[in-house]
């Protein structure tokens, strides 16, 4: 669907030249949710502007539906463009024009006919929640609304691909919680592919179906969401985790907990319905561990339950690692963090 093939972008000529994207390779397949998060600085948004050529690349191919967009011509581009809709953090719509007609503005440049203009823009403002407030304007909306009239403008000349560019970093959290349910729902209604950037790891956690770390212009790192929070490989990565996910022990406590003979501290990951598997109670009962639960946590990845449960286990070396492999049976991976 998408096709991001060694694209590099500078700024600038000669000693300040900047390289903000560095041979950057990724595939979107069509109705997927792609996430790229990063850091400040770390090239996405220049990346997301270039895949529907806001930002021309330097060098490399934008290649949808396997047609490179950067060997078009000005008028070929805007034609696909039209099937390309774009969401900005900060909404860009129209101040002097109702949401009606921010909705409306794209379909009036198609020159669609005015019948299935109001047709289609009523639908899009059922769609997005608005439409008790067609006439309403921006000034008049909360932050959560604005992005909804956004949505329905970029979604109004019916587009394969939704960009969405930092679309809810500006909002507050509950606000942000439902804008992601409104694209899981267009994207799952639609088959609309949607390939968004951010640098908050609870957007990627709620929508994506996989995500691209990048870091100084480059992707370190790319995977299937689930995948990389159960083996994240990069201390990027793990830094974004460590927003949802700190498992990280105090050192007084750690140091008290590793003075005890023979104890481990492991890791327990937990993914899907290995959660429901009780692996406490059977480390107990078969070989009469006691284990402390130090840390733990548990949420949902996309529908997926996901967690951590670190532990403390006290016994011989052979016992601990029969009950180790015991846990690894049960679809439960299990990583000695310390021992003594």
């Amino acid at each position: 669907m998408i096709s991001i093939q060694n694209v590099v972008k500078t700024y600038g000529t000669g000693n300040s030249a900047v390289q903000a994207i560095k041979g950057v390779n990724i595939e979107v397949k069509r109705g997927e949710i792609f996430g790229v998060i990063g850091f400040s600085g770390a090239g996405k948004s220049s990346l997301i502007r270039c895949v529907n050529l806001l930002e021309r690349p330097t060098s490399g191919s934008i290649v949808i539906n396997d047609i490179d967009l950067v060997k078009l011509s000005p008028n070929e581009l805007r034609k696909a463009r039209r099937k390309i809709g774009m969401i900005f953090q900060h909404f860009n719509l129209l101040s002097s024009s109702t949401v009606y007609e921010n909705v409306a503005a794209p379909l009036r440049l198609s020159r669609t006919p005015k019948d299935k203009l109001h047709k289609k823009v009523t639908e899009l403002l059922e769609l997005v929640g608005l439409s008790g407030r067609a006439q309403a304007y921006p000034s008049q909306l909360s932050g959560g609304q604005k992005q909804r009239v956004a949505i329905a403008r970029a979604l109004a000349n019916e587009p394969e691909i939704l960009l969405c560019d930092e679309a809810t970093s500006a909002l507050d959290p509950q606000t942000t919680d439902s804008i992601l349910d409104l694209l899981l729902d267009i994207n799952r209604k639609y088959n609309l592919t949607i390939m968004l950037i951010t640098h908050e790891m609870h957007v990627v956690k709620k929508i994506c179906d996989r995500v691209a770390v990048m870091e100084d212009g480059q992707v370190v790192e790319m995977d299937s969401v689930l995948n990389l929070f159960a083996h994240p490989k990069t201390a990027t990565t793990k830094n974004f985790i460590s927003s949802i996910f700190d498992d990280s022990l105090p050192e007084g406590f750690l140091e008290r907990v590793q003075q005890e003979p023979g104890s481990r501290i492991v890791r327990l990951t937990f993914i899907g319905e290995s959660a429901r598997n009780p692996v406490l109670a059977e480390l107990t009962a078969r070989y009469h561990l006691k284990p402390s639960i130090l840390f733990g946590n548990i949420t949902e990845i996309k529908d997926t339950t996901f967690g951590y449960l670190v532990v403390s286990l006290n016994g011989t070396p052979a016992v601990m690692d029969e009950a180790l492999s015991f846990v690894a049976s049960e679809g439960i991976e299990a990583e000695v963090i310390h021992h003594v």
